[in-house]
């Protein structure tokens, strides 16, 4: 099992724990990753003998969603654009109408949805022009699957380095749209731990960065990405990725970047998605305003 793919399931098995989806569905989604039933049904089991089933990391009313975080956002256009290897990348675009800088959006491993569309609206209203890329183009786009568990299952089995190299593309895109901008990188979840990944393939365009509730990648060195200003984002219930925040700390140290560290108090994994069950209203703007203020400093 990759990293990514153990991610990926850990995912699925944190949703049947929290109580967002059922057994059955849990059972589904694992077997489209790959995951026997004779593996998948253990790790379902341990959920239910620590009695986490049903439960939820965040309480209501956050668990219910509610208004997103930030100014109303701008209108989105969905684009094409040339990527690697003579290959067509899609988007979603959001010009600012003064830009203070570009910023590439990374999406959940639910990939392009609506909801990632708005914060890339909400940045242009901030200042920031704002490229949301789709990290399935190349199999039709998020649009093509039926649901999130067979995206999960598509972005598992996408070649390794095909992620990275079409991030580049994207900042290709940026810098031919806002050729005098500089540019930074968002991305939650799976696409906080693509901005981490990103960081560690080497990206000396990168101004600024703010992966959120992501996964390091293993031997994370940082050194090839030297003027990237790092805004880590994590939530103070979200045990599992935050086994990975103290080696972060020492990544980007060691690489010698500008960074800070955030925490929020009672906030769980992917408490800044204002359509999920663990949407945390408080944490949420206040780390939109960290976030703007972040590229305010760094973009401008």
């Amino acid at each position: 099992m990759t990293q990514f793919n153990e991610y990926l399931t850990s995912e699925v098995v944190e949703d049947y724990a929290d109580g967002i989806i059922p057994r059955r569905e849990a059972l589904r989604r694992l077997g489209l990753l790959g995951i026997a039933a004779g593996v998948a049904l253990p790790l379902l089991a341990a959920c239910d003998a620590a009695g986490q089933e049903g439960t939820t990391t965040t309480p209501t009313p956050s668990a219910a969603g509610g208004s997103p975080a930030g100014p109303a956002p701008l209108p989105t256009e969905s684009i094409s654009f040339d990527g690697p290897e003579g290959r067509t990348l899609l988007g979603a675009w959001a010009a600012a109408d003064d830009p203070g800088g570009a910023v590439l959006v990374v999406h959940e491993n639910r990939g392009l949805t609506d909801h990632i569309r708005s914060v890339a609206g909400r940045l242009a209203a901030s200042s920031y022009s704002t490229l949301a890329i789709d990290l399935l183009s190349e199999e039709g786009g998020t649009g093509s699957f039926a649901d999130e568990g067979e995206v999960s299952a598509a972005l598992n089995n996408v070649p390794d380095g095909r992620f990275v190299a079409d991030m580049k593309a994207g900042i290709d895109e940026l810098e031919r749209r806002t050729p005098e901008a500089k540019v930074g990188a968002v991305g939650f979840c799976f696409g906080g731990g693509m901005v981490w990944t990103l960081l560690a393939s080497g990206e000396p365009r990168l101004a600024a960065a703010a992966p959120f509730y992501g996964p390091l990648p293993d031997g994370a060195d940082f050194a090839g990405s030297p003027n990237a200003a790092v805004l880590g984002v994590y939530g103070e219930q979200d045990e599992r990725v935050n086994a990975s925040r103290d080696a972060a700390k020492l990544a980007l140290e060691k690489a010698g970047l500008t960074h800070e560290v955030v925490t929020f108090p009672g906030a769980g994994h992917g408490f800044f998605n204002d359509t999920g069950q663990r949407y945390n209203p408080t944490a949420a703007a206040s780390v939109y305003e960290q976030l703007t203020a972040w590229f305010g400093s760094h973009l401008g």
